[in-house]
């Protein structure tokens, strides 16, 4: 498989915040949001590799700050790290005012993907070709948030072979 680097995957999505996507306070509902994040962080997963995938978890996310309606949700979201059949992708959302441009951000996730085939059987994906001091250190951190992820995995697996 040909590696890749983090830059082939990156993945931008914009769209303005509507009324049928708010709570009764003119602000996005969080659903949403989570719904646009794991679009953008899909889309990127999947240019790197040009495979099906399947959401398998979503890690660290925060609202930071609110996103009224009128306003622009953008999701920015690139591959920081893959594994043998999963990889995961960092999604950052931002906020922009349409009348003055200023944008913010609000949100930041890290999901994990994995490839699957017609089958349902996983699947390799390609290597990431990480270079910058940067890109090593974010692809640590996904190695470390993998690492307790699935910790937490056989964790409550065990609770719920007890029950």
């Amino acid at each position: 498989m040909q590696p890749k680097s983090p830059t082939e995957s990156e993945t931008e999505m914009v769209q303005v915040v509507l009324p049928n996507d708010a709570n009764p306070l003119g602000f996005i509902l969080g659903g949403t949001v989570m719904h646009l994040i794991d679009i953008a962080g899909a889309i990127a997963c999947h240019r790197h590799t040009r495979s099906l995938l399947v959401t398998a978890a979503v890690d660290d996310l925060q609202f930071l700050h609110s996103i009224k309606v009128g306003d622009l949700i953008i999701l920015k979201a690139h591959v920081t790290c893959v594994f043998k059949t999963s990889l995961e992708a960092q999604v950052d959302v931002y906020s922009e005012e349409t009348l003055t441009g200023t944008r913010q951000l609000t949100s930041r996730a890290f999901l994990t993907f994995v490839a699957v085939k017609s089958d349902g059987s996983r699947s390799a994906v390609p290597p990431l070709i990480v270079e910058t001091d940067e890109q090593r250190r974010v692809c640590d951190e996904a190695r470390a948030r993998r690492e307790m992820r699935l910790k937490r995995k056989m964790a409550a697996l065990e609770g719920a072979a007890t029950t």
